[in-house]
């Protein structure tokens, strides 16, 4: 019967592997096909890892502490909703967004300045790489000192991780806009302000969108990273470190669903809004 189970998960897999190959070849003239075409492989790709997932592991009749089925781990997340729900809310709606807020918003604010400073382009740029380089494991603890317990420190700790990737990206978009176009800011009699908000800032739009989506990965791991090293009795990484103690590993994957979902659908509204907001760029003209 295990090796009924592992055949079937993997006879399904190669079946929708080759029915994804077959869709992806296709180019339909209709476009609303062709964005069905477009989101029905990933979502098909996804489930099949699912499916095999969940054969190999009853198939194999692997422990759950080692690695749960994802049956087992769905299960929990339904008999868990509430504890779920009190972890996201302490991890990502106070220590994530008000952390992704304050570090990209003042990092915007700095690189504005810089731009304005030349030598501060030449003195702080190379610290903020250094301090981008510096390990979140370091940070926190230092953090937690600092800020207490709850979740300002976590708040700090995404400030920090966030902060320069912001100033480097948007220094980088302002210095985007070509020589003419400046040219023809300065034949309009155009003032540095001008200039700025008119032709520099719409031009360091997909350099700042980039450093948005970056950022909202890099807030969600920093915040529960931090966790692990001083928080309440709730959050996303205080239940994974204490789960982990407790060899309840479908509770731990849970946690990591529950973290994985947050951060797509972050990336993906961001995603939705660069598209938006930068609809002129050649990357989304047709």
């Amino acid at each position: 019967m295990s090796a009924g189970i592992v055949a079937s998960a993997v006879v399904f897999w190669l079946a929708a592997w080759t029915l994804n190959v077959w869709l992806a070849r296709l180019h339909p003239d209709n476009r609303a096909v062709a964005r069905l075409i477009n989101l029905f492989i990933p979502a098909l790709f996804g489930v099949t890892l699912i499916i095999l997932w969940e054969g190999v592991t009853r198939g194999f009749d692997i422990p759950g502490v080692l690695l749960p089925a994802p049956s087992v781990i769905w299960a929990r997340i339904v008999a868990s909703v509430d504890i779920l729900w009190a972890d996201f809310y302490q991890t990502f709606i106070k220590a994530v967004l008000a952390g992704y807020a304050i570090g990209c918003g003042s990092g915007f604010i700095a690189a504005i300045i810089v731009d304005r400073v030349p030598f501060l382009r030449k003195g702080l740029l190379p610290i903020g790489n250094l301090v981008a380089a510096l390990p979140v494991v370091g940070i926190a603890p230092i953090m937690v000192m600092w800020f207490g317990f709850d979740w300002p420190s976590k708040a700090a700790v995404v400030v920090v991780m966030t902060f320069f990737p912001m100033l480097v990206n948007t220094v980088a978009g302002l210095s985007a806009a070509g020589a003419m176009e400046r040219d023809l800011m300065h034949t309009y009699a155009a003032n540095g302000w001008q200039t700025l908000i008119k032709l520099r800032l719409p031009a360091a739009m997909p350099f700042i969108f980039n450093a948005l989506k970056i950022n909202s990965t890099l807030a969600l791991i920093g915040a529960i990273v931090a966790e692990f090293f001083g928080t309440p009795i709730v959050g996303m990484g205080f239940r994974i470190s204490t789960e982990v103690g407790r060899m309840n590993i479908d509770m731990v994957w849970a946690e990591i669903f529950v973290a994985a979902l947050a951060g797509s659908l972050s990336y993906g509204l961001l995603a939705l809004l660069e598209r938006t907001v930068t609809f002129w760029h050649p990357s989304y003209r047709r």
